[in-house]
This record gives structure tokens, C-alpha cells and sequence, in this order.
């Protein structure tokens, strides 16, 4: 099966912005999707601006997937690098996928991983500094970490018959 990838998708696969990892990073997030096997880690460094607001001062990715999960991934650190934590949580996988110019309907979950792996990483973050996760994010927490004990699950029992 053949997608049809705008040329900012092939830009961000072919070239991605912020791949790699952060050394002692605030925050990770960790996702994984059950239906395709993607995998996404996202890697947060908290500063504060001049108006003393916590923003991402860095963010980087490491992900095992297809080019939709790459460029959705390159281009989620484009939008919320600089941007305050309240900003961030605001990205939808809409505004990536306006971002990217448009991906195939079916490689859109690959934008919901990029969104889900921000926002682990900052819940991850909001926790180890013992600092209030909205109600909201709690919700998208619990759902995420149910999503990837199922994509952990799949991955084990296909393991078990590629050996």
C-alpha cells in the first residue's frame, strides 16, 4: 500500500528536527501504539522566560516507526520548543497535521503518538517535581499507559514467534 506524503512530510522524515536524546532530561515520555508498533520517546528541559514562566527550553525524540510517525515527531518538537507548558498541552494532533500539510487519513494516529508522547513527558515532569497535573492530563495519562501495556503485550507475544 502506497501513502501519498506532502513534501514538508518527506522533509521532516528525511531531515528531522531535534532527533536524539537530552541528557538528564526534566521529563520522558514513553508511547507506544498497539495497532502499528510505533514506538516514541520524548525528552523535555524546563526553563523559565523573562516573565518567569516555565517553557520548554529543549526537546528532543527518539522514534522506531514509520515516515508519518518520524515527521509528526520532528514536527511536534518545532511547535512546542520555546513554548510555555500550558501552550504545549494546547498542541492537537490537528495542528500537526496542518503543520506537516496534511497526512494520509490513515496514517493520522501516528499524530496523536507525537501529541501522547508530549504529554507524558510533561506529566513525567509534573510529577517528579511534586507540582499539580491537571485533571485533564491525569485522564490522557491513565489512557496512554493502558494503550502501551497493550502495545508491549503484542510486541512480547511477536517476539515469541519470530524466535
Amino acid at each position: 500500500m502506497t501513502h501519498i506524503y506532502t513534501k514538508k512530510v518527506l522533509a521532516h522524515f528525511k531531515h528531522p528536527h531535534n532527533m536524539g536524546r537530552i541528557a538528564k532530561p526534566d521529563g520522558v515520555g514513553r508511547v507506544g501504539n498497539p495497532k502499528c508498533g510505533d514506538v516514541m520517546w520524548l525528552y523535555l528541559k524546563i526553563g523559565k522566560n523573562k516573565q518567569g514562566k516555565e517553557i520548554i527550553k529543549d526537546v528532543k525524540f527518539e522514534t522506531f516507526g514509520c515516515v508519518a510517525a518520524i515527521a509528526t515527531s520532528s514536527m511536534i518538537t518545532d511547535l512546542v520548543k520555546g513554548k510555555t507548558i500550558e501552550y504545549a498541552l494546547g498542541v492537537t494532533k490537528e495542528k500537526i497535521v496542518k503543520g506537516l500539510g496534511g497526512l494520509p487519513p490513515i496514517k493520522i494516529h501516528c499524530s496523536l503518538l507525537a501529541t501522547d508522547a508530549l504529554h507524558e513527558a510533561i506529566y513525567n515532569y509534573l510529577k517528579k517535581q511534586g507540582l499539580r497535573v491537571p485533571a485533564q492530563l491525569a485522564k490522557t495519562h491513565e489512557r496512554i499507559v493502558k494503550e502501551t501495556k497493550v502495545a508491549e503485550r503484542i510486541g512480547e507475544h511477536l517476539g515469541e514467534h519470530l524466535h
